[in-house]
């Protein structure tokens, strides 16, 4: 098993050195789910709900949080996102709307962290925009997808 990265030799808190790192293409795919009434996702997907446009405030949401990941999350490096994408999704036969966030840049380190912030954020918001018509949403399943670039390579969630 590998040693905790951001743990230093006296097991302290650090943030992982990644000077001497080559840069590289990096790219991840995170997904969240928001699970809800029926009615309350009508509401969504028809566009009557009473604050506006919930998924366009959502994406919105995601991308402005995949950019300050590193504000969030203390040990995060800043990173030059080159692309942030935040796709919404409307599951109405499961009464639930699923995210997936996309991150990508050209760097030393990976965009992990950001990609999963930015579907946890976009959830949240959409929690955040609907709370008045239902409190007790589910939010879901945030998890990284895929990632690649970088020394540890390709990953991939088997479906």
């Amino acid at each position: 098993m590998s040693k905790l990265s951001h743990i230093n030799s006296s097991g302290e808190a650090n943030m992982v050195d990644v000077s001497a790192k080559a840069e590289t293409v990096r790219e991840a795919r995170a997904e969240a789910y928001v699970e809800m009434s029926p009615e309350t996702l009508q509401l969504i997907v028809s566009g009557e709900h009473h604050k506006g446009d919930v998924f366009a405030t959502a994406r919105i949401a995601g991308i402005q949080a995949a950019k300050k990941t590193w504000d969030l999350i203390p040990l995060c490096h800043p990173l030059l996102l080159s692309k942030v994408e935040v796709q919404l999704e409307a599951l109405e036969s499961e009464n639930r709307v699923r995210i997936e966030s996309v991150c990508k840049l050209a760097g030393k380190t990976g965009v992990e962290m950001e990609a999963l912030t930015a579907a946890s954020v976009a959830a949240l918001t959409i929690y955040d925009m609907c709370k008045a018509v239902q409190k007790d949403m589910v939010i879901s399943s945030t998890r990284l997808l895929e990632k690649t670039g970088g020394k540890s390579g390709h990953f991939k969630v088997q479906e």
